[in-house]
């Protein structure tokens, strides 16, 4: 029997008119030449933290076919911006397992609820004053287009921030805590609607100062943040089924392949290798980005399984210079550990 058959869980993902199968791998210990996998790896990811600097890279990678680890600033707790859907979306879909929600449930959704702030396609479109979704829908917004509006909803309906993390501390996950929703975080950097007609009456100098006040009060609060580590044994729980039922799991995975951010470490990703993944930023003030973030489930043809978390803070470098730094997170991954 091949290797990645061995294990008693082998799940089919459905999505569209797509067909994907997971296969898990073998246990630790099991014979592999990738148990010596080259230390080369680890010797890149710390210089890729050097080169980040004055940033503050935090990586963790995880191979699940050897057991082995790599990690640069693992136990550092970074902002977690939108990475925050992924927990969230694994949260409604447990109350969803429990009977509590259904996929089909409908929630109607009033302007008032519209997020104006950063990305929301619901928010873009939105027409009249209320329009009805279902709870499907919202997670599908969430997860796969980190739809911000449908984030606050979702977040609502589940009993607020606290029920996402009181979830991950019932499964053992303690380095990861959710304290507030999208729209909560945008007023801290003072971009709201209401902020954002009012700074048109300032002077820029004014308004320059309220944001930058924004960034650096982010930047000191420990409220919303998750380890590298803590990052990656959430999403090795999820791909083991140790989180959500078997349907759920493979939903949820399903999304996270649909995630339709193109760069950071999807453009190291060649074709043959799925990349299950969420991203998050926040805004950019004189520069400088407070959070830029992509953690993510790679699997190879053969069922070669290696998890990767990948948290920059407070970082000075321009968008490329970003997204080409998690590109070669992914492609010395790659390079390393599965040549």
């Amino acid at each position: 029997m091949p290797l990645h058959m061995r294990n008693p869980l082998l799940a089919a993902l459905t999505f569209g008119s797509c067909v994907a199968v997971i296969f898990f791998c073998q246990p630790v210990g099991a014979a592999d030449s990738r148990l010596e996998a080259p230390d080369s790896l680890q010797r890149t990811l710390t210089q890729l933290e050097a080169e980040a600097r004055p940033g503050t890279l935090g990586i963790a990678v995880s191979d699940l076919q050897t057991g082995r680890t790599w990690r640069v600033n693992a136990r550092q707790a970074f902002p977690l911006m939108s990475v925050f859907k992924a927990p969230l979306g694994a949260t409604v879909l447990s109350e969803i397992d429990q009977g509590t929600l259904s996929r089909h449930q409908t929630v109607r959704i009033t302007r008032s609820d519209l997020m104006t702030a950063g990305r929301s396609q619901i928010a873009a479109t939105f027409r009249g004053n209320e329009e009805t979704f279902t709870v499907g829908q919202l997670l599908e917004a969430a997860v796969s287009r980190s739809d911000n509006t449908a984030a606050d909803v979702l977040l609502e309906l589940v009993g607020g921030p606290a029920v996402v993390t009181g979830f991950l501390r019932a499964h053992g996950i303690q380095g990861m805590r959710i304290d507030r929703g999208e729209d909560e975080i945008a007023r801290e950097f003072q971009v709201s609607s209401e902020q954002r007609a009012e700074e048109s009456k300032q002077t820029p100098a004014a308004r320059h100062a309220r944001l930058r006040a924004g960034y650096e009060a982010y930047l000191k609060d420990p409220r919303d943040r998750a380890t590298p580590g803590a990052a990656v044994q959430f999403l090795r729980k999820l791909w083991q089924g140790d989180l959500l039922s078997s349907d759920s799991t493979r939903h949820l995975l399903t999304l996270l392949y649909g995630q339709t951010i193109p760069d950071r470490l999807r453009a190291g990703i060649p074709a043959g290798i799925r990349l299950a993944d969420k991203c998050g930023t926040s805004y950019s003030v004189d520069g400088m980005t407070a959070a830029f973030n992509d953690i993510g489930i790679l699997t190879w043809p053969d069922g070669h399984t290696v998890i990767v978390a990948a948290f920059l803070m407070a970082s000075h470098a321009s968008e490329n210079r970003r997204n080409a730094l998690f590109k070669d997170i992914a492609q010395a991954i790659i390079t390393n550990l599965h040549p």
